[in-house]
């Protein structure tokens, strides 16, 4: 008999469970992949993109482009901000060209200072929160939709001040504040020239020097300026054209104080102005931005054209010499403290309406070039802002250029004229009109060779009758 093969009922269970646990198993592996790739998929969600102002090249306007940059992650110690008012500054005009200390590297988001709200708080930070209002002094990365600043240069804004004022007054009243209340003792009595007075740190400077009773003020700007300016509280607008002579004979001894943002030769001529126990304060370096593309030519004049000033020259004289960099202040010399405290105190100037900003325009991302020309003209009187949420100005059209054929010279009867510009359907209706005109024609040379096919015979018939007459007559003759 042959053997039953058939398992034992244990041995079918043992193998179903196996077989089971076998084909259990599949599925499981199957389910952990599809959660693997939902993971990855929710890995690869888009990334979200902000609008900025990018430098891509030191020089001309060439290398500002508008560009579409991920959105940035705050680190530790940072803050993410929504951007709501942007300001622009001279030293923008000199990043760009790769005029100032320790540029970035290209291509780098540009701008020094923004306000908005914070979006986002990263780890290790304190006194902010989500939804914040905030003006911040970045180094550059301030000109975008979003921006990732340490905290330490992030300052809450009080609720009577707007965004557009924050970016305003943050760094031109902190820069006047630091001079004229901090590095200068003035006295009633005292003459202050003022470079530069229709700028944004100018007229900041102007209100602050106000406060103080008896100080008499000379302004150095265009003279187109003038009329503007006549109110804002400077005794003397001076054009800048011939400003030395003029103060000289405003007041033959000179000034007492020289607040200068331009470097160059006018160093020396402030310097030459300083009566004895005179203070010279330089804050900025205009001159180096002579046109719009680097030139090392002009940045390294503008500093060989300063006299080199010794001590004991300054000993003899009784006159005083000294600077101040804001950027390097907070960024290189830990003074972010410093400059927290002068904030503050300017915001506070601001809420008891002792000073007020003048805003000169503000301008779209898009137009960020026609935004710095203006400064480098020197036509802005006050701050000029940017707005990120701002639509630009509209391009002109640019014009058709229209091709313009050359007559040619040929010998005619009669001058002809130029057909009127076709319609729509223009060369159809020509097209017919030329078929009914050849139409026309072939009828009218029908008719006519028809008349003259039956003209014809008859004329050719007549011919041969008169030849024969002849013919019979010249034989009668001869007969």
């Amino acid at each position: 008999m042959p053997e039953n093969t058939e398992p034992a009922p244990e041995t079918q269970k043992a193998v179903s469970e196996e077989n089971g646990h076998a084909e259990e198993q599949p599925t499981e592996e199957t389910n952990g992949v599809e959660k693997k790739e939902d993971s990855v998929k929710e890995k690869e969600e888009p990334v979200k993109e902000m609008k900025a102002v990018v430098l891509l090249s030191f020089g001309g306007y060439k290398g500002v482009k508008i560009m579409k940059k991920p959105e940035p992650t705050p680190q530790n110690g940072e803050v993410l901000i929504r951007v709501k008012a942007c300001g622009l500054n001279f030293q923008d005009l000199i990043t760009r060209l790769g005029a100032i200390d320790s540029p970035p590297k290209t291509p780098s988001v540009m701008g020094f200072e923004c306000a908005g709200e914070i979006e986002a708080i990263g780890e290790e930070v304190e006194g902010f929160e989500i939804g914040d209002r905030v003006v911040a002094l970045p180094e550059f990365k301030a000109w975008a939709e979003f921006c990732c600043v340490p905290a330490k240069f992030v300052y809450k804004l009080p609720n009577e001040i707007s965004f557009n004022d924050a970016a305003a007054i943050s760094m031109n009243f902190v820069v006047a504040h630091i001079i004229v209340n901090e590095l200068l003792s003035l006295k009633p009595g005292k003459t202050v020239l003022v470079h530069s007075a229709a700028g944004g740190v100018g007229l900041a400077i102007v209100q602050l020097l106000r406060m103080i009773d008896g100080i008499t003020i000379f302004g150095v700007c265009s003279k187109s300026k003038h009329e503007e300016l006549k109110d804002v509280g400077i005794d003397h607008l001076i054009d800048r054209n011939d400003y030395v002579n003029e103060i000289r004979k405003i007041s033959s001894e000179g000034v007492d104080v020289v607040l200068d943002c331009m470097c160059g030769e006018d160093c020396n001529r402030g310097y030459g102005l300083l009566k004895p126990m005179g203070k010279y304060l330089l804050y900025g370096s205009a001159n180096v931005v002579t046109g719009e593309t680097k030139s090392f030519f002009s940045v390294a004049r503008s500093w060989w054209q300063v006299d080199k000033v010794s001590p004991i020259k300054l000993f003899d004289e009784n006159k005083s010499f000294s600077g101040f960099n804001l950027r390097h202040l907070m960024y290189q010399q830990n003074g972010a403290d410093y400059v927290r405290k002068a904030m503050n105190e300017v915001f506070n100037m601001f809420i008891d309406g002792k000073i007020k900003p003048k805003i000169d325009s503000t301008w779209a991302f898009e137009d960020i070039c026609d935004a710095m020309q203006k400064m480098h003209d020197r036509k802005n009187i006050g701050k000029i802002l940017l707005d990120p949420a701002q639509e630009p100005k509209p391009k002109p059209p640019t014009p058709v250029k229209v091709k313009v054929k050359k007559e040619k010279k040929e010998k005619v009867t009669s001058p002809t004229k130029e057909e009127p510009p076709k319609a729509e359907g223009g060369e159809s209706a020509e097209n017919g009109k030329a078929e009914e005109n050849g139409k026309a024609e072939e009828n009218g040379k029908a008719e006519e060779n028809g008349k003259a096919e039956e003209e014809k015979p008859a004329a050719e018939n007549g011919t041969d009758k008169v030849e024969e007459v002849k013919v019979a007559e010249e034989v009668k003759a001869a007969a």
